[in-house]
Protein backbone atom coordinates (compact mmCIF):
# COMPACT_ATOMS: atom_id res chain seq x y z
CA UNK A 1 0.00 0.00 0.00
CA UNK A 2 1.45 3.35 -1.06
CA UNK A 3 0.86 6.29 1.32
CA UNK A 4 3.14 8.74 -0.49
CA UNK A 5 0.31 10.98 -1.78
CA UNK A 6 -1.19 11.88 1.63
CA UNK A 7 0.57 14.27 4.02
CA UNK A 8 0.74 12.87 7.55
CA UNK A 9 0.57 16.07 9.62
CA UNK A 10 -1.18 18.69 7.49
CA UNK A 11 -1.77 21.07 10.42
CA UNK A 12 1.88 21.32 11.42
CA UNK A 13 4.43 23.56 9.72
CA UNK A 14 8.18 23.12 9.86
CA UNK A 15 10.04 26.35 9.34
CA UNK A 16 13.52 27.31 8.20
CA UNK A 17 13.94 30.91 9.29
CA UNK A 18 15.68 33.80 7.55
CA UNK A 19 19.42 33.73 8.29
CA UNK A 20 19.54 29.91 8.31
CA UNK A 21 21.36 27.95 5.59
CA UNK A 22 21.07 24.22 5.06
CA UNK A 23 22.90 21.98 2.60
CA UNK A 24 21.72 18.44 2.05
CA UNK A 25 18.40 16.61 1.95
CA UNK A 26 15.18 17.59 3.75
CA UNK A 27 12.27 15.13 4.11
CA UNK A 28 9.01 16.12 5.77
CA UNK A 29 5.67 14.39 6.27
CA UNK A 30 3.99 17.74 6.92
CA UNK A 31 4.13 21.29 5.57
CA UNK A 32 7.37 23.23 5.27
CA UNK A 33 8.05 26.97 5.13
CA UNK A 34 11.44 28.23 3.99
CA UNK A 35 12.56 31.81 4.64
CA UNK A 36 16.27 30.94 4.72
CA UNK A 37 18.52 29.21 2.18
CA UNK A 38 18.47 25.54 1.21
CA UNK A 39 20.86 23.88 -1.22
CA UNK A 40 20.01 20.28 -1.98
CA UNK A 41 16.93 18.07 -2.24
CA UNK A 42 13.56 18.76 -0.58
CA UNK A 43 10.81 16.12 -0.32
CA UNK A 44 7.60 17.39 1.32
CA UNK A 45 4.44 15.29 1.55
CA UNK A 46 2.45 18.45 2.31
CA UNK A 47 2.66 22.05 1.19
CA UNK A 48 5.95 23.85 0.55
CA UNK A 49 5.97 27.61 1.12
CA UNK A 50 8.98 29.63 0.02
CA UNK A 51 8.79 33.08 1.64
CA UNK A 52 10.07 36.27 0.00
CA UNK A 53 13.51 35.82 1.59
CA UNK A 54 13.61 32.08 0.87
CA UNK A 55 16.14 30.69 -1.61
CA UNK A 56 16.26 27.09 -2.82
CA UNK A 57 18.93 25.63 -5.09
CA UNK A 58 18.19 22.04 -5.98
CA UNK A 59 15.36 19.62 -6.57
CA UNK A 60 11.93 19.93 -4.93
CA UNK A 61 9.14 17.37 -4.65
CA UNK A 62 5.90 18.36 -2.90
CA UNK A 63 2.10 18.02 -2.80
CA UNK A 64 1.52 21.75 -3.44
CA UNK A 65 3.61 24.90 -3.25
CA UNK A 66 3.42 28.69 -2.91
CA UNK A 67 6.61 30.41 -4.02
CA UNK A 68 7.31 34.04 -3.14
CA UNK A 69 11.12 33.80 -3.09
CA UNK A 70 13.76 32.31 -5.38
CA UNK A 71 14.02 28.75 -6.61
CA UNK A 72 16.74 27.49 -8.97
CA UNK A 73 16.33 23.86 -9.94
CA UNK A 74 13.64 21.31 -10.66
CA UNK A 75 10.12 21.28 -9.15
CA UNK A 76 7.85 18.23 -9.09
CA UNK A 77 4.47 19.26 -7.67
CA UNK A 78 1.57 16.80 -7.46
CA UNK A 79 -1.20 19.42 -7.35
CA UNK A 80 -1.03 23.25 -7.50
CA UNK A 81 2.18 25.23 -7.94
CA UNK A 82 1.57 28.92 -7.30
CA UNK A 83 4.16 31.55 -8.25
CA UNK A 84 3.41 34.74 -6.35
CA UNK A 85 4.24 38.23 -7.68
CA UNK A 86 7.71 38.25 -6.06
CA UNK A 87 8.66 34.71 -7.16
CA UNK A 88 11.74 33.99 -9.28
CA UNK A 89 11.89 30.45 -10.59
CA UNK A 90 14.63 29.23 -12.91
CA UNK A 91 14.38 25.58 -13.89
CA UNK A 92 11.95 22.88 -14.91
CA UNK A 93 8.43 22.45 -13.56
CA UNK A 94 6.34 19.27 -13.51
CA UNK A 95 2.93 19.99 -12.00
CA UNK A 96 -0.77 19.27 -12.32
CA UNK A 97 -1.86 22.94 -12.00
CA UNK A 98 0.13 26.17 -12.37
CA UNK A 99 -0.81 29.70 -11.26
CA UNK A 100 1.46 32.66 -12.03
CA UNK A 101 0.77 36.12 -10.63
CA UNK A 102 1.77 39.26 -12.54
CA UNK A 103 5.35 40.18 -11.60
CA UNK A 104 6.55 36.60 -11.16
CA UNK A 105 9.57 35.54 -13.20
CA UNK A 106 9.79 32.03 -14.65
CA UNK A 107 12.56 30.75 -16.89
CA UNK A 108 12.58 27.12 -17.95
CA UNK A 109 10.39 24.28 -19.13
CA UNK A 110 6.93 23.40 -17.87
CA UNK A 111 5.20 20.03 -18.02
CA UNK A 112 1.55 19.90 -16.98
CA UNK A 113 -0.47 16.82 -15.97
CA UNK A 114 -1.11 15.89 -19.59
CA UNK A 115 2.56 15.15 -20.07
CA UNK A 116 3.03 17.84 -22.73
CA UNK A 117 6.33 19.67 -22.46
CA UNK A 118 6.25 23.26 -23.56
CA UNK A 119 9.44 25.25 -23.84
CA UNK A 120 9.04 28.76 -22.61
CA UNK A 121 11.10 31.87 -23.11
CA UNK A 122 11.93 33.91 -20.06
CA UNK A 123 8.65 35.35 -18.91
CA UNK A 124 8.26 38.48 -16.92
CA UNK A 125 4.68 39.43 -16.30
CA UNK A 126 4.15 43.06 -15.49
CA UNK A 127 1.16 45.28 -15.24
CA UNK A 128 3.02 48.31 -16.47
CA UNK A 129 3.14 49.05 -20.19
CA UNK A 130 6.38 48.08 -21.85
CA UNK A 131 8.05 50.90 -23.71
CA UNK A 132 9.12 50.05 -27.22
CA UNK A 133 12.81 50.54 -27.82
CA UNK A 134 13.75 52.86 -30.66
CA UNK A 135 10.35 54.53 -30.76
CA UNK A 136 10.60 58.31 -30.89
CA UNK A 137 9.45 60.16 -27.82
CA UNK A 138 6.19 62.04 -28.22
CA UNK A 139 5.87 65.61 -27.08
CA UNK A 140 2.95 66.50 -24.87
CA UNK A 141 1.41 69.95 -25.35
Amino acid sequence: MNKAAEPVNTGKINSIMEGTSIEGEIRSDSNLRIDGRVKGTINVRGRLIVGQTGVIEGEVSCQSSDIEGTLVGKVNCQDLLSLKATAKLQGDINTKKLAIEPGAVFTGNCSMAGGVVKEMDPVRLRTETARQEGAPAQAVR
